[in-house]
């Protein structure tokens, strides 16, 4: 366990800009030594957090992204016994010494790793239900064995683990009891205002707020079965800022929808509001008082 000088040492990074309740939850995470299991939608930067946490807290990033044929094993070490036989077959390598052929996973490097590392495990709820269980132990002692050379593996620095979910599958009670818990809520218009300009810094202003009075407003309907997350924002700006629209377009209809809507039930959606002369805003009040700024 950390001593207190260690409390509070993430406060975001200029690349990122995180929220008070989540800075809290890296640092709850961080103080007590638990991995910390974030979810939200997709595009609110679950995993972009882990290279900003290692960069905040000046530590080496590992990255483990989870599909849906990931074994829990694969995270600690792999036996390579095809390359074993090919070298045993064709002359190549010390065959005898099976530790030529065992290769750490990016759970493994970071408890063999002599200085402390960031470890991403991304997207965990790819994997099948037992993936998260089989992870338990491991997690709990920092410490595995490999089989064939009966070696221990003990982590010198606990890793600071942070472990994202799209809420594919439920994750196991006992998985959970030992995660500090976090759901990243969608950014309000200040916060995004914030998160716009660490991307595009020096925006317009007005041109800015043509952008996010479009943009929620197409979270607010209630058609759309994917609404535009904070990453395709980031795009459709970039898209606009290319073409160099006029904001007088962006008043009266909303172009380039492809970076915002990407299934094409959203995009007839929208194509029906335009056929019946549907409106669209233009000022925040136009959003109901909800939005007024």
């Amino acid at each position: 366990m950390g001593d207190a000088n260690d409390f509070q040492r993430f406060s975001g990074t200029p690349g990122y800009i995180a929220s008070g309740p989540l800075v809290d939850a890296v640092n709850c995470a961080y103080a007590l030594e638990r991995p910390l299991l974030i979810k939200g939608e997709p595009g609110t930067g679950k995993t972009l957090l882990a290279r900003h946490v290692a960069e905040g807290l000046e530590m080496p990033l590992l990255s483990w992204h989870i599909k849906s044929t990931s074994k829990a094993a694969d995270g600690l070490y792999v036996y390579d016994t095809v390359q074993r036989l090919n070298d045993s077959r064709f002359g190549g390598g010390d065959v005898a010494d099976i530790r030529n052929y065992i290769r750490l996973g990016p759970l493994g490097q970071s408890f063999a790793a002599e200085d402390r590392q960031v470890l991403l495990i991304d997207e965990i709820d790819k994997a099948d239900l037992e993936f998260p269980n089989d992870l338990l132990l491991e997690l709990d002692e920092m410490r595995f064995t490999i089989i064939e050379t009966d070696e221990e593996i003990k982590a010198r620095q606990r890793p600071v683990v942070i472990i994202t979910s799209n809420n594919e599958k439920e994750l196991p009670d006992a998985f959970l009891r030992r995660c500090i818990f976090h759901f990243i809520d969608f950014p309000d218009a200040e916060l995004m205002r914030r998160i716009v300009d660490v991307h595009h810094p020096h925006l317009d202003a007005t041109l800015l707020d043509q952008v996010l009075i479009k943009f929620y407003w197409l979270r607010e309907q209630s058609e759309l079965r994917k609404k535009p997350s904070t990453s395709e924002l980031i795009d459709w700006i970039s898209a606009l800022l290319r073409s160099g629209i006029s904001q007088d377009k962006i008043e009266s209809h909303i172009p380039f929808l492809g970076a915002l809507l990407k299934k094409e039930q959203d995009a007839e959606a929208l194509a029906r509001y335009d056929e019946k002369g549907g409106k669209y805003p233009s000022s925040w009040s136009d959003l109901g008082p909800r939005y007024n700024q």
